[in-house]
């Protein structure tokens, strides 16, 4: 029989008064933060005990990522992205949502019956390779590669954690016309607006993210809550033979998720089984 599981106390939570991590804040909660704590809508990022200072918590090297797309796609929920802007200062924010794109048979994979382009050359590089490209010309997407040939994960939400208002200002840069005031749940909920609030373009396509000095993953901070669950659901804007594969991966209830699925959320499999920590994070699969 296996060990109990040890459950972690409490944490404190940085500028607002209670609820979990992507749950809408109290009326007393601030709409934003500031860039080095918590807080807000979505936010989720934690307090060191006064008068200490957080450690800082272990980068994800490459054996985190040398693992199949699906179990890759799950297993990167929960991890926190952080990106060091040019001028020092570090974004983080959690993965709540992800797309596993196989390569081969997989007709929606830019990769798919092993098609290889300058454009999509990242995908077959090794585990944990950028693969950024560009839709529309102007917005941009991020993937990670995975073992399999051509196969990579799609970061499609975040939820913000620290650095919201620099997320914000980078976010309204790049609008065109009138701008109007963006909630922090909004910054990350999609693949194009989380790269925007990232800085993040073509200039990171085929970098190794485990090595790099302005992007990486860090484990997650803390383990899941009880109510938490992974849902499996079709892929969004996806046509075709793969169109219903359940192949996007996020954490219910979580307010940053791009697209919400009930019909999957009420069949999916995933879901009949208690949530557990694997590796070092929020990552979650059917027994």
């Amino acid at each position: 029989m296996p060990a109990p599981r040890k459950r972690r106390p409490p944490a404190r939570v940085c500028g607002r008064a209670g609820g979990r991590p992507g749950s809408k804040p109290s009326s007393s909660s601030s709409s934003s933060s500031s860039s080095s704590g918590g807080g807000g809508d979505g936010s989720g990022s934690f307090c060191p005990p006064e008068g200490r200072s957080a450690p800082a918590p272990p980068r994800l090297g490459p054996a985190f990522f040398d693992q199949p797309c699906i179990p890759l796609a799950r297993a990167l929920l929960g991890q926190v992205l952080v990106r060091r802007l040019p001028g020092g200062e570090e974004l983080r924010a959690r993965i709540v949502e992800t797309e596993a794109y196989l390569g081969g048979e997989d007709s929606a994979s830019h990769s798919r019956g092993g098609r290889r382009t300058p454009r999509n050359a990242a995908m077959f590089m090794p585990p944990g390779t950028l693969y950024v490209y560009q839709i529309y010309g102007i917005y941009f997407c991020m993937n990670i590669s995975s073992q399999g040939e051509g196969a990579a994960v799609l970061l499609r939400s975040l939820e913000p954690l620290q650095g919201q208002e620099a997320m914000r200002q980078l976010r309204l840069a790049q609008r065109k016309g009138p701008t109007g005031t963006l909630k922090d749940w909004q910054l990350c909920n999609g693949p194009s607006k989380l790269c925007q609030a990232l800085g993040v373009d073509k200039t990171f396509d085929q970098e190794d993210l485990p090595s790099h000095p302005f992007l990486w993953l860090e484990g997650a901070q803390e383990v899941p809550h009880e109510e938490e669950a992974l849902v499996s659901a079709p892929r969004v804007g996806i046509s075709g033979d793969w169109a219903h594969k359940p192949l996007r991966f996020y954490i219910q209830g979580n307010r940053c998720v791009s697209a919400v699925d009930r019909k999957a959320e009420q069949g999916s499999p995933l879901l009949k089984q208690p949530p557990s920590p694997i590796t070092l994070g929020l990552a979650w699969r059917a027994a």
